[in-house]
């Protein structure tokens, strides 16, 4: 049997995320829970005819350097992954794909946060035109599979979501 949510207070209202606090009722005791609530967010690994996977290059405040990660996004409220995944691609790299398969859904750190994050691999890619938001600034850069896992096992990607598509994208090549 799950346990009760007893009480919610909103303490913050923000454009990408609300906090609330939660009080929980489990096994007749009462504790408390601050929670970061997401609409989640479509990851893509885009890959091209030659086999390079494209990704970019963006400053990370949180993180307070630039990082190398696979294009992804915010979903919009209630907008299905695949929808919001195939919108990201053309914002953020400037293709379409005519092939967009789900590797996998995962939660990015349940202990406090609601957000999913849904993992396409992206294939038959058209270009067109990148569409960046007003305060998005990215580098795309196109490397091999093997020179990805390379970079992860050197450190030189940190960027979980990155990891963890490219680690599937290395499992499928070798099955």
């Amino acid at each position: 049997m799950r346990p009760e949510r007893v009480a919610s207070e909103t303490l913050y209202n923000g454009r990408v995320f609300s906090i609330t606090l939660d009080t929980i009722r489990e096994d007749g005791h009462e504790y408390s829970r601050e929670i970061v609530h997401h609409h989640g967010s479509a990851v893509i690994a885009p890959q091209f005819d030659d086999g390079t996977l494209a990704l970019v290059r963006q400053y990370r405040h949180a993180a307070e350097k630039y990082v190398l990660e696979l294009p992804a996004g915010t979903l919009n409220n209630g907008e299905d992954p695949l929808a919001g995944a195939h919108r990201e691609l053309e914002e953020e790299i400037g293709v379409v794909a005519s092939k967009m398969e789900k590797l996998c859904e995962f939660y990015v750190s349940p202990g406090f946060l609601t957000e999913k994050m849904y993992l396409f691999v992206a294939s038959g890619l058209t270009e067109t035109a990148q569409n960046l938001d007003d305060d998005e600034f990215v580098e795309i850069e196109r490397h091999s599979l093997a020179d990805l896992t390379e970079m992860i096992r050197k450190g030189d990607i940190e960027d979980a979501k990155t990891i963890i598509g490219i680690t599937l994208l290395g499992f499928q090549a070798n099955s």
